[in-house]
């Protein structure tokens, strides 16, 4: 397949599906939606004292694109804190918005999406999985008001 969106690294990453399934008792749950294709996200995180991941389960009904996006998070997001998921998503906005550099390691797999620079209408389908965590972040700041 020549188009850069469906290149192998990411058809892999999707059928990887790192973290996929949902947590027996989360900390916080997080979605994310996109009504223009119908993409939905469902995040379950057990976080620790100081906000840190523990445990991340992911529910992508998603194209391929938001389901391999989704196995990186599965993957790579142990430990990360919310400014981590912040830092993260400027970065990846960056790289697909100004062709800038992808994020770093741990999430230099989104890398793989060089292809989406010039497909605008599929920025959101990679950032969706990312809203899905700061909606989960979120909702944890919420109950501890």
């Amino acid at each position: 397949m020549s188009d850069p969106l469906y290149r192998k690294e990411i058809l892999r990453l999707a059928a990887d599906a790192h973290g996929a399934g949902r947590l027996p008792s989360p900390t916080v749950t997080g979605t994310a939606h996109n009504p223009a294709c119908g993409d939905k996200v469902v995040i379950d995180l057990e976080t620790d004292a100081q906000g840190r991941v523990v445990a991340i389960a992911q529910e992508a009904k998603a194209c391929v694109l938001t389901q391999a996006s989704a196995s990186i998070l599965g993957d790579r997001l142990k430990g990360a804190s919310r400014e981590d998921v912040e830092d993260l998503a400027n970065a990846l906005g960056t790289m697909l918005v100004a062709n800038g550099d992808p994020p770093p390691a741990p999430f230099d797999p989104y890398s793989a999406f060089r292809g989406a620079v010039t497909h605008r209408n599929r920025h959101h389908c990679v950032l969706l999985p990312i809203e899905a965590v700061l909606d989960a972040f979120d909702k944890a700041a919420n109950q501890l008001e």
